[in-house]
C-alpha cells in the first residue's frame, strides 16, 4: 500500500520482491500495527515523505534473506522494525547513546518503505528481537505505541499520580505499565467518549472523563498522546508543582498562548522525540514481566486506508493490525 503523494489516498500496487543492501534484511512481514504517526505521513504534516513511500513502522516479521554482513540475524529469526530505521553512528549524539536524536536519522514508513507490504527491506542493526509470549498481531503495536509509550512515562519520572491524555493504543499500554509501577492512572479522551473511557477504566484507571475535565486529583504528571496543542495548557493546570508535562507524539498543532503563572512553580514542558534501541530492548523485555496485553483488531491490508481513516475518526479502541 504505497502513498503517491501527501494528503492522497493509499494505492495498492505490484512490486518486485526487494533485495537486502550490505547491512540489511529481507523480512517477510507478518502483522504491521497502524500508528498515528502514519496519519501524520499521510496527510502531509510530517513533510519529508517521499512520493511513493510504503507506510508502516509496527512490524513483526521473519528474516528471509540476508545482505552482505549481516551476522547477528539468521533466516527464519522473528525481528520487529520500529520507527527509527537508521542513524549514522557517529555524529555527537548516536556517540553518547542519543541516537534517537540524530540529525540525520531515516525513519520507517517515512523516509524508508514500511511494512503496508508483504515484504520490507530493513536495517539489521534496527531489528528487535520479539518476545516469544506475543503472536505476531499482539507483538505488533509494542513496535511504537509501546515503545514510544514507554519512554514517556519514563520522562514523567517518578510521578504517583499519572495523567494520560489520548486514551488509544500507546495509552492503553503505558497503564499497563503503570499499574504494574505501582502508580494512579487518570485517563482523558475526546469529551463524551464513554467507550474509551471505559476501556481506561478496566486496564485500570482510577479515573476516566473528557479532556475538557479537571481531574479528582492534580497529577504529578501528564503524558500526552493526542496531537492536539491546546492540552498543554490545560494539563499544565492539572499538574501539582514541579510536575511534569510529556509530549509524546511527533507532531502537534500549535501550543496556544497561556499565563506564565501556570507554568511557574518549576513546572516542566518536555517533548519525546523518537527512541533508541536501547529503549527497545528495554522495554520488549519488560513487557512479558507484567505482563502488557495489546488489544486489537486485525484487518487485511488492502483495507490501510479504512484503517486510517477510522484512526482519524476516533474510531479505534486499542489497535488496529493489518496482516498481509
Amino acid at each position: 500500500m504505497v502513498l503517491p503523494a501527501p494528503r492522497q489516498r493509499l494505492r495498492l500496487i505490484c512490486r518486485t520482491v526487494p533485495g537486502p543492501g550490505p547491512g540489511q534484511v529481507l523480512i517477510k512481514v507478518s502483522a504491521c500495527a497502524v500508528c498515528r504517526t502514519d496519519l501524520h505521513v499521510v496527510d502531509g504534516d510530517l513533510p519529508q515523505a517521499r512520493a511513493g513511500v510504503v507506510p508502516g513502522h509496527e512490524i513483526v516479521g521473519r528474516v528471509e534473506a540476508l545482505g552482505e554482513g549481516v551476522a547477528d540475524l539468521r533466516v527464519g529469526d522473528r525481528v520487529g522494525v520500529p520507527w527509527l530505521g537508521w542513524t549514522c553512528g557517529t555524529c555527537r549524539f548516536c556517540r553518547e547513546g542519543r541516537e534517537n536524536l540524530c540529525a540525520e536519522a531515516r525513519f520507517t514508513g517515512w523516509q524508508i518503505d514500511g511494512g503496508y507490504a508483504e515484504h520490507v527491506v530493513a536495517d539489521a542493526r534496527y531489528c528487535l528481537p520479539i518476545p516469544a509470549q506475543y503472536a505476531d498481531t499482539e507483538a505488533a503495536p509494542l513496535l511504537c505505541a509501546g515503545l514510544i509509550g514507554h519512554r514517556a512515562l519514563r520522562m514523567a519520572g517518578d510521578a504517583k499520580r499519572l495523567g494520560l491524555y489520548g486514551f488509544g493504543a500507546a495509552a492503553h499500554i503505558v497503564a499497563q505499565v503503570a499499574r504494574h509501577e505501582g502508580r494512579e492512572v487518570y485517563a482523558f479522551t475526546r469529551p463524551g467518549d464513554t467507550a474509551a473511557q471505559g476501556f481506561a477504566t478496566r486496564l485500570g484507571a482510577v479515573w476516566a472523563g473528557g479532556s475538557d475535565e479537571a481531574p479528582p486529583e492534580p497529577l504529578d504528571a501528564a503524558i500526552l498522546f493526542a496531537p492536539v496543542g491546546a492540552l498543554v495548557p490545560a494539563a499544565l493546570k492539572a499538574t501539582i508543582r514541579g510536575g511534569v508535562v510529556v509530549c509524546a507524539g511527533i507532531h502537534m498543532s500549535d501550543i496556544p498562548s497561556f499565563p506564565y503563572a501556570d507554568l511557574w512553580g518549576e513546572r516542566v514542558i518536555r517533548s519525546v522525540a523518537n527512541l533508541t534501541r536501547a529503549d527497545g530492548l528495554a522495554f520488549l523485555a519488560l513487557a512479558p514481566e507484567v505482563p502488557v496485553r495489546t488489544e486489537v483488531e486485525v484487518l487485511p491490508l488492502e483495507k490501510a486506508q479504512e484503517a486510517l481513516d477510522r484512526l482519524r475518526a476516533g474510531e479505534v479502541t486499542g489497535a488496529l493490525v493489518l496482516v498481509p
